[in-house]
């Protein structure tokens, strides 16, 4: 229905061709915001109830005082892969994981997988490259989250989140002390869930609008055929070149599966349109300009160069051995 609206609007109301660089760009634009907010304010709300009635205490507790042996960033990774959401849509449940008190470098580890790895992309890499390559990206996908939120973890970041989630933390943690004394009924606390969550989307919109209007523009302007010229052949500058032309693009993982099969029967190699894949759909500018509100611009830059290095290493792997 977004994608009707989205059409109707942009090639019948304003009268574009859909085959002109402008109407390919407005209909992206028109499609992708109203899809992220909608999605950002039903997970939000979500991520409102689970805050509500989910005992996060007992598992922050559970993550911060047990020997796990990294068993915690596996099942925050597992848990970003069968998640079906794009690097954007994601935010709002890295929110909910840092408001509950879960470990930073967790959240992470289920922020660096969510975006790369789920069913619908998994489906459509079995039917362009076969199961051999797909089960490659998948364990890939998800220790590329592991990793990264190990490391990231390691660091402990913590004292470089923004103000504005500082003072969410603190907010949540008044409410659910509120909540669990006053013991309120489900229709009781769901104005206050719903408020909660418009707050964040109205928090985060205009980020997410400039994020998305970066990537339309490179959406509708910037011919295929520009990447398959520049990236084609055994260069040892294929995969970071292709890491960084990746970053001012957006999609999510099931709609860059396409490009990625035309990428390699045109000649570039499979490490090295895996590591475009990764890029786009993990580290896109528009991520960039929401994590703004979430993150200082010190713990983005680490979080995506730790990243970015990590995809660059697993390109280069792959075009060795396949």
């Amino acid at each position: 229905m977004i994608q009707q609206f989205a059409d109707w609007l942009v090639y019948t109301a304003f009268g574009l061709d859909a085959n002109t660089h402008l109407g390919v760009a407005l209909n992206f634009f028109v499609y992708d915001s109203l899809k992220i907010v909608l999605l950002l304010f039903a997970i939000s709300i979500v991520m409102g109830v689970v805050n509500a009635y989910f005992p996060i205490e007992r598992l922050r507790n559970f993550l911060t005082t047990r020997k796990l042996y990294g068993l915690q960033y596996f099942f925050a990774s597992l848990f970003g892969a069968i998640t079906p959401f794009c690097s954007c849509s994601s935010i709002p449940l890295f929110i909910g994981f840092v408001k509950g008190g879960i470990p930073l470098g967790v959240t992470f580890a289920f922020l660096i997988t969510s975006p790369l790895v789920n069913e619908v992309a998994v489906a459509m890499f079995a039917g362009s490259f076969g199961w051999k390559v797909t089960s490659i990206y998948v364990i890939s996908g998800i220790l590329l989250g592991m990793i990264g939120g190990l490391v990231l973890g390691k660091l402990k970041l913590e004292r470089f989140l923004s103000d504005w989630v500082i003072k969410i933390q603190q907010m949540a943690t008044a409410e659910q002390a509120e909540w669990e004394t006053e013991h309120k009924t489900f229709m009781e606390r769901l104005p206050i869930i719903v408020r909660d969550a418009w707050k964040i989307v109205k928090g985060v919109i205009i980020y997410v609008l400039i994020g998305i209007g970066i990537g339309a523009t490179m959406h509708g302007y910037v011919p295929e055929g520009f990447f398959t010229t520049y990236l084609s052949g055994e260069h040892w500058y294929a995969v970071p070149l292709a890491v960084i032309l990746a970053v001012p693009m957006y999609s999510n993982a099931a709609g860059i599966v396409p490009i990625i099969e035309v990428f390699v029967s045109k000649g570039v190699g499979i490490g090295t349109a895996l590591a475009f894949m990764m890029a786009v759909v993990g580290l896109s500018l528009p991520e960039a300009t929401l994590l703004k509100k979430v993150m200082t611009m010190k713990l983005i830059g680490i979080f995506f160069g730790t990243v970015a290095f990590m995809i660059m290493l697993l390109g280069w792997v792959f075009n060795t051995v396949m």
